[in-house]
Protein backbone atom coordinates (compact mmCIF):
# COMPACT_ATOMS: atom_id res chain seq x y z
CA UNK A 1 0.00 0.00 0.00
CA UNK A 2 1.27 3.73 -0.96
CA UNK A 3 2.56 5.23 2.03
CA UNK A 4 0.57 7.97 0.79
CA UNK A 5 -2.64 6.06 2.05
CA UNK A 6 -0.95 5.49 5.48
CA UNK A 7 -3.73 7.48 7.60
CA UNK A 8 -6.90 6.94 7.79
CA UNK A 9 -9.87 9.59 6.89
CA UNK A 10 -12.92 7.40 7.15
CA UNK A 11 -13.41 4.63 9.32
CA UNK A 12 -17.18 3.09 9.94
CA UNK A 13 -17.95 -0.32 12.00
CA UNK A 14 -21.21 -1.91 11.81
CA UNK A 15 -23.20 0.40 10.30
CA UNK A 16 -26.84 0.03 10.14
CA UNK A 17 -29.94 2.68 8.95
CA UNK A 18 -33.10 1.31 8.44
CA UNK A 19 -36.25 2.50 7.01
CA UNK A 20 -39.92 1.60 7.78
CA UNK A 21 -37.75 -1.77 9.58
CA UNK A 22 -35.96 -2.29 6.78
CA UNK A 23 -31.93 -2.49 6.89
CA UNK A 24 -31.14 -0.65 3.86
CA UNK A 25 -27.41 -0.43 4.89
CA UNK A 26 -26.74 -3.31 7.70
CA UNK A 27 -23.87 -3.71 9.74
CA UNK A 28 -21.87 -1.89 7.04
CA UNK A 29 -18.03 -1.85 7.55
CA UNK A 30 -15.59 1.06 5.61
CA UNK A 31 -11.95 2.40 5.46
CA UNK A 32 -11.34 5.14 3.66
CA UNK A 33 -7.68 6.18 3.53
CA UNK A 34 -6.55 9.62 3.69
CA UNK A 35 -5.95 10.86 0.00
CA UNK A 36 -7.04 7.62 -1.72
CA UNK A 37 -9.88 7.74 -4.78
CA UNK A 38 -11.98 5.20 -4.10
CA UNK A 39 -15.40 4.38 -6.33
CA UNK A 40 -18.60 2.88 -4.57
CA UNK A 41 -20.99 0.68 -7.39
CA UNK A 42 -23.53 -1.10 -6.51
CA UNK A 43 -27.35 -1.46 -8.14
CA UNK A 44 -30.22 0.95 -7.20
CA UNK A 45 -31.69 0.38 -4.07
CA UNK A 46 -28.23 -1.77 -2.27
CA UNK A 47 -27.73 1.64 -0.06
CA UNK A 48 -24.56 3.84 -1.76
CA UNK A 49 -26.42 7.50 -1.64
CA UNK A 50 -27.85 6.53 1.92
CA UNK A 51 -24.13 5.59 3.06
CA UNK A 52 -22.82 9.04 1.29
CA UNK A 53 -25.20 10.79 3.12
CA UNK A 54 -24.21 9.41 6.44
CA UNK A 55 -21.27 10.42 6.25
CA UNK A 56 -21.80 13.43 4.72
CA UNK A 57 -23.74 14.13 8.06
CA UNK A 58 -26.89 14.57 6.52
CA UNK A 59 -28.91 11.85 7.50
CA UNK A 60 -27.95 10.55 11.51
CA UNK A 61 -30.91 8.18 12.45
CA UNK A 62 -27.82 5.32 12.41
CA UNK A 63 -26.40 2.58 14.61
CA UNK A 64 -22.65 2.19 14.93
CA UNK A 65 -19.47 4.12 14.52
CA UNK A 66 -19.18 6.54 12.18
CA UNK A 67 -15.78 8.39 12.13
CA UNK A 68 -15.45 10.88 9.35
CA UNK A 69 -13.38 14.18 9.29
CA UNK A 70 -14.52 17.59 10.24
CA UNK A 71 -13.53 19.29 6.73
CA UNK A 72 -15.64 17.54 4.20
CA UNK A 73 -17.72 18.56 0.96
CA UNK A 74 -20.34 16.89 -1.00
CA UNK A 75 -21.30 17.02 -4.68
CA UNK A 76 -24.70 15.65 -5.70
CA UNK A 77 -25.64 14.72 -9.38
CA UNK A 78 -27.87 17.74 -9.78
CA UNK A 79 -25.79 20.98 -8.65
CA UNK A 80 -28.29 22.56 -6.25
CA UNK A 81 -27.09 26.21 -7.19
CA UNK A 82 -28.90 28.69 -5.47
CA UNK A 83 -30.71 30.60 -8.11
CA UNK A 84 -30.47 33.92 -6.68
CA UNK A 85 -26.84 33.84 -5.80
CA UNK A 86 -24.16 34.54 -8.58
CA UNK A 87 -20.96 32.59 -9.07
CA UNK A 88 -18.48 35.67 -8.54
CA UNK A 89 -17.65 35.03 -5.12
CA UNK A 90 -17.21 31.32 -5.54
CA UNK A 91 -15.66 31.47 -8.46
CA UNK A 92 -13.38 34.46 -6.88
CA UNK A 93 -12.28 32.03 -3.64
CA UNK A 94 -11.01 29.73 -5.95
CA UNK A 95 -8.76 31.52 -8.10
CA UNK A 96 -7.36 32.93 -4.87
CA UNK A 97 -6.52 29.39 -3.92
CA UNK A 98 -4.97 29.10 -8.19
CA UNK A 99 -1.61 31.15 -6.70
CA UNK A 100 1.63 29.30 -8.09
CA UNK A 101 3.25 28.71 -4.79
CA UNK A 102 -0.11 27.26 -3.61
CA UNK A 103 0.13 24.19 -5.70
CA UNK A 104 -3.75 24.99 -6.24
CA UNK A 105 -5.79 24.67 -9.35
CA UNK A 106 -9.17 26.49 -9.84
CA UNK A 107 -11.95 25.02 -11.54
CA UNK A 108 -12.83 25.35 -15.11
CA UNK A 109 -9.87 27.79 -15.55
CA UNK A 110 -10.40 30.99 -17.60
CA UNK A 111 -13.85 29.64 -18.83
CA UNK A 112 -15.01 29.75 -15.15
CA UNK A 113 -13.84 33.20 -13.95
CA UNK A 114 -15.54 34.44 -17.70
CA UNK A 115 -18.75 33.13 -16.12
CA UNK A 116 -18.35 34.17 -12.16
CA UNK A 117 -20.50 36.35 -12.75
CA UNK A 118 -23.53 34.39 -14.46
CA UNK A 119 -26.53 33.44 -12.88
CA UNK A 120 -27.52 29.69 -12.04
CA UNK A 121 -30.01 29.45 -14.31
CA UNK A 122 -28.07 30.99 -17.67
CA UNK A 123 -25.56 28.05 -16.56
CA UNK A 124 -24.87 25.06 -19.50
CA UNK A 125 -25.22 21.68 -17.45
CA UNK A 126 -21.25 20.88 -17.49
CA UNK A 127 -20.94 25.00 -15.72
CA UNK A 128 -23.22 24.39 -13.11
CA UNK A 129 -21.37 21.11 -12.57
CA UNK A 130 -17.98 23.09 -11.87
CA UNK A 131 -19.79 25.61 -10.13
CA UNK A 132 -21.02 22.58 -7.97
CA UNK A 133 -17.18 21.01 -7.70
CA UNK A 134 -16.02 24.52 -7.35
CA UNK A 135 -18.42 25.32 -4.05
CA UNK A 136 -17.37 22.13 -2.60
CA UNK A 137 -13.54 22.35 -3.42
CA UNK A 138 -13.42 25.99 -1.67
CA UNK A 139 -13.84 24.70 1.90
CA UNK A 140 -10.65 22.65 1.22
CA UNK A 141 -12.00 19.13 2.17
CA UNK A 142 -10.16 16.43 4.07
CA UNK A 143 -13.22 14.11 2.22
CA UNK A 144 -14.87 14.89 -0.64
CA UNK A 145 -18.07 12.92 -1.25
CA UNK A 146 -19.19 12.48 -4.85
CA UNK A 147 -22.62 11.43 -5.54
CA UNK A 148 -23.54 10.79 -9.33
CA UNK A 149 -21.56 14.42 -9.91
CA UNK A 150 -21.93 13.35 -13.48
CA UNK A 151 -24.80 11.09 -14.01
CA UNK A 152 -26.88 14.20 -15.94
CA UNK A 153 -24.45 15.44 -18.22
CA UNK A 154 -23.73 14.72 -21.85
CA UNK A 155 -20.85 12.15 -22.79
CA UNK A 156 -18.43 14.43 -24.03
CA UNK A 157 -18.93 17.17 -21.23
CA UNK A 158 -19.13 13.87 -18.73
CA UNK A 159 -15.39 13.13 -19.85
CA UNK A 160 -13.88 16.75 -19.32
CA UNK A 161 -15.57 17.04 -15.66
CA UNK A 162 -14.30 13.19 -15.10
CA UNK A 163 -10.90 14.59 -16.20
CA UNK A 164 -11.29 17.81 -14.13
CA UNK A 165 -12.19 16.00 -11.00
CA UNK A 166 -9.40 13.40 -11.40
CA UNK A 167 -6.49 16.89 -11.88
CA UNK A 168 -7.54 18.37 -9.03
CA UNK A 169 -7.82 15.17 -6.34
CA UNK A 170 -4.76 14.23 -7.56
CA UNK A 171 -3.73 18.30 -6.80
CA UNK A 172 -5.21 18.38 -3.78
CA UNK A 173 -4.96 15.25 -2.11
CA UNK A 174 -7.91 14.82 -0.58
CA UNK A 175 -10.02 11.14 0.30
CA UNK A 176 -12.90 10.95 -2.30
CA UNK A 177 -15.65 8.93 -2.15
CA UNK A 178 -17.56 8.47 -5.47
CA UNK A 179 -20.86 6.92 -5.82
CA UNK A 180 -21.40 5.43 -9.28
CA UNK A 181 -23.06 3.16 -11.44
CA UNK A 182 -20.56 3.20 -14.93
CA UNK A 183 -17.89 0.75 -14.19
CA UNK A 184 -15.56 2.69 -17.09
CA UNK A 185 -15.85 5.83 -14.52
CA UNK A 186 -14.99 3.73 -11.43
CA UNK A 187 -11.76 2.15 -13.43
CA UNK A 188 -10.82 5.77 -15.07
CA UNK A 189 -10.84 7.19 -11.85
CA UNK A 190 -10.43 5.31 -8.79
CA UNK A 191 -7.76 3.63 -6.65
CA UNK A 192 -9.92 1.14 -5.35
CA UNK A 193 -13.51 0.23 -5.99
CA UNK A 194 -16.16 -1.08 -3.92
CA UNK A 195 -19.36 -3.02 -4.91
CA UNK A 196 -22.26 -2.69 -2.34
CA UNK A 197 -24.59 -5.42 -2.29
CA UNK A 198 -27.71 -6.21 0.31
CA UNK A 199 -26.12 -3.08 2.35
CA UNK A 200 -23.00 -4.41 2.86
CA UNK A 201 -19.68 -4.08 1.28
CA UNK A 202 -19.27 -7.10 -0.55
CA UNK A 203 -16.45 -7.13 -2.96
CA UNK A 204 -13.52 -4.45 -2.82
CA UNK A 205 -10.49 -4.43 -5.60
CA UNK A 206 -7.34 -2.24 -5.60
CA UNK A 207 -7.58 -0.36 -9.28
CA UNK A 208 -3.63 -1.20 -10.53
CA UNK A 209 -3.78 0.54 -14.00
CA UNK A 210 -0.82 3.16 -14.89
CA UNK A 211 -2.17 7.04 -15.20
CA UNK A 212 -3.81 8.35 -17.23
CA UNK A 213 -5.98 5.14 -18.53
CA UNK A 214 -7.67 4.66 -21.22
CA UNK A 215 -11.09 2.07 -21.51
CA UNK A 216 -8.24 0.43 -24.60
CA UNK A 217 -5.53 0.31 -21.25
CA UNK A 218 -3.51 -2.60 -20.18
CA UNK A 219 -5.68 -4.58 -17.97
CA UNK A 220 -9.07 -2.86 -18.27
CA UNK A 221 -10.88 -5.23 -19.64
CA UNK A 222 -9.82 -8.25 -17.07
CA UNK A 223 -10.70 -5.91 -14.73
CA UNK A 224 -13.96 -4.47 -15.89
CA UNK A 225 -15.29 -7.65 -16.28
CA UNK A 226 -14.31 -9.13 -12.35
CA UNK A 227 -16.60 -5.51 -12.07
CA UNK A 228 -18.98 -6.35 -13.78
CA UNK A 229 -19.88 -9.92 -13.04
CA UNK A 230 -19.72 -8.92 -8.70
CA UNK A 231 -22.75 -6.51 -10.09
CA UNK A 232 -24.41 -9.36 -11.76
CA UNK A 233 -23.94 -8.06 -14.96
CA UNK A 234 -23.55 -9.94 -17.90
CA UNK A 235 -20.46 -8.31 -19.82
CA UNK A 236 -22.48 -8.37 -23.55
CA UNK A 237 -24.96 -6.69 -22.51
CA UNK A 238 -23.18 -3.72 -20.19
CA UNK A 239 -22.83 -0.35 -22.43
CA UNK A 240 -18.71 0.33 -23.76
CA UNK A 241 -17.34 3.20 -23.90
CA UNK A 242 -15.12 4.23 -26.50
CA UNK A 243 -11.15 4.99 -26.14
Amino acid sequence: MSARFSDTAVQVEGLTRSFDGRAVVNGLDLTLRAGEFTALLGRSGCGKSTLLRVLAGLDRDITGTVLVPRRRAVAFQAPRLMPWAGLAQCAARVAGQARTGGGRAGVGGGRARARSGAWPKTLSGGEAQRASLARALVREPDLLLLDEPFGALDALTRIKAQQLVAELWQRRGCAVLLVTHDVDEAMLLADRALVMRDGAIAYETPVDLDRPRTVAGPGFAALRSRLLTELGVAEDTAPARAA
